[in-house]
């Protein structure tokens, strides 16, 4: 019973600190009032280039249904790769801007959640990225008709472990940046372009050349997007191209599962080793 008492203390003391630094980054957010609607203003005209660059393409005869087939394609990859996106910069290079700031290093010379932290650079993303996708959907919706929305349930449940991975990879991102410093900000935007080309978010993995198609079937986040715009778009003939669904969705389960404790773990071992070389007020 005591020891019960203790853990369900514990938890009371980590979601406490853990609400606390998600309202600290979400604060930070709002004082920046202009970047605030900048990042609205920039997903849209990015998403509106896309999906309009893409119509030109279409011939003019062809039914109202394929073209709101290749909207929703365009749409459910760009899900993917904004969540990707901000997991890489919010999760894990906004290590580097605390580290410059001197409040990682404060954050570990107090008493408070070193894990509640991290994990609150989760709900950031969450929140922000998900209006993000929210207003992208309606956007897609405007200039290319109705996108698809088929079966749903297992939908969401492919994008919430995708989501988990990515997350998964923003904790071992964080560590990166905690060792290259500087560095990380050049391997996001690399890691960035990489996801475009290999995990095909825009476009049919089909159009890729042979080679490519191979590195991308080494890719969990492939089937990620795969997986997810197959089955909200209700398999259509083609689809989906990495592999049975079965497969992938084996894979996403275990991408989902898996990489967030691996990223953690990552994280923890070098918090640790910057924490006793005493690097972590290094700029």
């Amino acid at each position: 019973m005591r020891r019960s008492g203790e853990v369900w203390v514990s938890l009371k003391v980590w979601l406490n600190a853990w609400t606390a630094m998600s309202l600290k980054e979400l604060t930070i957010m709002t004082r920046y009032p202009l970047e605030f609607v900048a990042s609205f203003g920039q997903v849209f005209l990015v998403i509106t280039i896309m999906t309009l660059a893409s119509s030109m393409f279409v011939p003019a005869d062809i039914p109202a249904k394929y073209v709101s087939l290749g909207g929703g394609l365009v749409m459910y990859g760009f899900i993917i790769f904004i969540f990707l996106n901000e997991t890489l910069w919010t999760i894990g290079y906004n290590i580097r801007r605390e580290q410059k700031q001197g409040t990682l290093e404060q954050l570990y010379l107090s008493p408070a959640s070193k894990s509640a932290s991290l994990v609150s650079r989760v709900t950031v993303t969450l929140v922000w990225t998900g209006l993000l996708s929210l207003a992208s959907f309606w956007l897609v919706s405007v200039i290319a008709g109705r996108v698809p929305v088929h079966n749903l349930p297992l939908g969401l449940l492919i994008l919430v472990l995708s989501l988990s991975g990515m997350f998964g990879v923003g904790f071992a991102f964080a560590a990166l940046t905690l060792r290259v410093r500087e560095t990380a900000q050049t391997i996001a935007n690399f890691l960035q372009i990489s996801f475009i080309i290999l995990c095909a978010p825009f476009f049919p993995f089909s159009v890729l050349p042979t080679g490519v198609q191979i590195i991308s079937r080494l890719l969990p986040l492939s089937y990620s997007v795969d997986a997810l715009r197959s089955t909200l778009l209700n398999y259509p003939p083609g689809f989906p191209e990495l592999a049975p669904m079965e497969v992938e969705l084996v894979i996403v389960i275990v991408f989902g599962l898996l990489t967030p404790w691996l990223g953690f773990w990552l994280y923890r071992c070098e918090e640790d080793r910057a924490r006793r070389s005493g690097s972590l007020s290094e700029y």
